[in-house]
């Protein structure tokens, strides 16, 4: 981005080749489009390798916390590790809609999923899921370790090294619709 400023030109030139449609409130990528978008999305969620996992708590104010997720499926869906008594749990408990919001540190640019959240107590999916440097964290990690999965309901994100951009005029970013029914 810091580059870009320096060269106007070089922003306009980039504003008018942009590979993917923008995708509005109101349009939905195609399938070209939307394989584009995933893929830059799924770049930037491996590099970031933190996120910020954001739920609602009983009054419906946002909370939110920096998580360390697993690398996220074909699909965009992202499994994270927590602590069973943790206030999380208790609100997906109570409203399972969450946002997931990854920063790309490399450039101006992110990744923002909105999707469902379900806490999983299943023992070979946890063995599965398990990452060594949480052993300090999980002690006992039958009891004291749960893991937590979002299904994306939907997805926008903005990216100047892929050339994904928002509208010109609201600024709105493409976004991807996912078929989950949830």
């Amino acid at each position: 981005m810091k580059s870009l400023i320096k060269f106007p030109c070089l922003t306009i030139l980039i504003l008018l080749f942009v590979p993917f449609k923008v995708v509005g409130q109101n349009e939905l990528a195609n399938d070209s489009s939307r394989i584009g978008l995933i893929s830059a999305a799924r770049e930037i969620m491996t590099k970031a390798g933190t996120c910020a996992l954001i739920t609602l708590d009983e009054e419906g104010r946002p909370r939110v916390r920096v998580m360390d997720p697993f690398l996220p499926e074909s699909d965009l869906t992202v499994w994270f590790g927590t602590n069973p008594k943790s206030r999380k749990v208790n609100q997906i408990k109570n409203d399972p809609r969450v946002t997931l919001y990854y920063l790309d540190n490399s450039e101006s640019g992110y990744v923002m999923i909105h999707g469902v959240a379900q806490l999983v107590d299943d023992p070979l999916e946890k063995k599965v899921r398990w990452k060594e440097e949480w052993t300090a964290f999980y002690p006992n990690k039958s009891e004291n370790y749960l893991l937590i999965k979002v299904s994306p309901s939907w997805m926008e994100l903005v990216s100047y090294r892929h050339g994904i951009l928002g509208d010109t005029v609201t600024w709105q970013p493409p976004k991807v619709i996912f078929d989950n029914k949830q």
